[in-house]
């Protein structure tokens, strides 16, 4: 059987497979432990000369080392092959040397077949079991009459040693296999567990990544564009204007301070500051009062409906859709003088509109970035929808809609 190295991302099902087709097999040691001391002491205990106590306990303590040297390792192996045929018969010939001098060694043959069995192609094993068998029948009839035995006496022990010991080894070789095929199939397991656990760490990764490249470009990425964007207004502007300027570097000074706080909202992974003590509304209309200073375009915030609770999730990614919608008319509504926000608070949800009178697009080509695309990941994760309606030279509309059941026991902030 296969051990499987850890390259292969089977350490731990390698540990499983040999330990599960070998564990029970010390079982069957424990029955050739036995079934050894039992004949050993019956051939002490036994009548006759010196000859017929020596050599038979000789060649039965042989069949010790011959098993664990050579068939204990061919019992626990797949395939037969030469060194098989060679130990098995070994096996029979110390076993009817054995009985040769002392017909009670003949017990043997309750451990002797079942080694057969285990270790040669079923056939094979037959063939031997009953030459084995007949061996103490073949050593009756040629000296039985000088031990007072028949072979008609002989016959049924060896009959009945066959009847016990052949399925008894057929069982073993049966339960060594499926042990086996247990084994390769919890190391399997194994494998494929730690294949599951690697895909679900990697897809984890990923989501993380893609999690926190969403967060950074709705955060940190807008709040330095509209910085530098108020910054070089105020450049052009500190000579003949600087009252002006001076108002363009307070607002990025705040914009600096707000994207300061997002950062550390995001590492500590908090409410954004947008909406911490206040409300999503309040929060919208800040947003829609900076693209004001920055643009000077005329922006129209209204709410519509009975404003309500909604559960952080929803503020976060509703908070998240404006941040990405007003950086997109800031970049890309050329020629646009109007933008209208709407927050609209219908009875099975929000629904949040930014439409502007620019330019416009051809939605889903190459001007739909990764802005757009991360909007709708955000919005699809809470169970919401987004849409985008524009045209070439007919502005630009986006709408998320969000349905609002808040959770059994999830707290809401007004």
């Amino acid at each position: 059987m296969r051990n499987h190295s850890p390259e292969d991302g089977s350490a731990t099902g390698a540990s499983y497979g040999p330990a599960s087709g070998t564990r029970w097999f010390g079982l069957w040691d424990g029955f050739f432990a036995v079934s050894y001391l039992a004949t050993a002491v019956l051939l002490l205990l036994s009548e006759g000369s010196q000859v017929s106590h020596s050599i038979p306990i000789a060649a039965l303590t042989l069949t010790v080392p011959w098993y664990a040297a050579v068939g204990r390792s061919l019992m626990t192996e797949d395939g037969y092959g030469p060194r098989n045929l060679l130990f098995a018969l070994g096996l029979v010939a110390l076993f009817c040397v054995t009985t040769a001098f002392n017909l009670v060694g003949a017990v043997a043959l309750f451990a002797v077949c079942p080694m057969l069995m285990m270790s040669l192609p079923m056939g094979a094993a037959i063939v031997l079991s009953t030459v084995a068998s007949l061996c103490p029948v073949l050593v009756v009839a040629f000296s039985g009459a000088d031990r007072g035995l028949g072979v008609w006496d002989m016959l049924p022990i060896s009959l009945l040693s066959v009847a016990l010991s052949v399925p008894l080894g057929v069982w073993i070789k049966r339960v060594v296999r499926q042990s086996k095929e247990r084994g390769l199939l919890i190391a399997e397991l194994e494998r494929s567990r730690e294949r599951v656990a690697r895909l679900s760490h990697e897809a984890g990764i990923s989501a993380e990544r893609e999690r926190l490249a969403r967060e950074i470009h709705d955060t940190l990425a807008q709040g330095l564009t509209s910085i530098i964007s108020l910054v070089q207004a105020a450049e052009s502007e500190v000579r003949d204007a600087p009252d002006l300027a001076e108002r363009h570097l307070t607002l990025a000074g705040r914009m600096a301070k707000d994207a300061l706080a997002e950062a550390r909202d995001f590492v500590a992974a908090l409410t954004p500051s947008a909406l911490r003590g206040g409300s999503l509304t309040g929060a919208v209309r800040r947003h829609a009062e900076g693209l004001i200073a920055e643009t000077g375009l005329e922006v129209r915030c209204s709410v519509t409906g009975e404003e309500k609770a909604l559960p952080m999730a929803v503020r976060v990614v509703l908070l998240r859709a404006v941040q990405e919608a007003v950086a997109n008319v800031r970049k890309h509504a050329r020629r646009a003088r109007t933008v209208d926000v709407i927050v609209d608070f219908g009875p099975g949800g929000v629904r949040l509109l930014i439409r502007d009178d620019g330019e416009g697009f051809t939605p889903g080509g190459s001007q739909e970035g990764y802005g757009l695309r991360g909007m709708r990941a955000r919005v699809e994760e809470i169970g919401g929808t987004v849409s985008v309606t524009s045209a070439p030279g007919r502005g630009t509309a986006v709408e998320v809609s969000v349905p609002v059941t808040a959770p059994a026991g999830e707290v809401v902030d007004g």
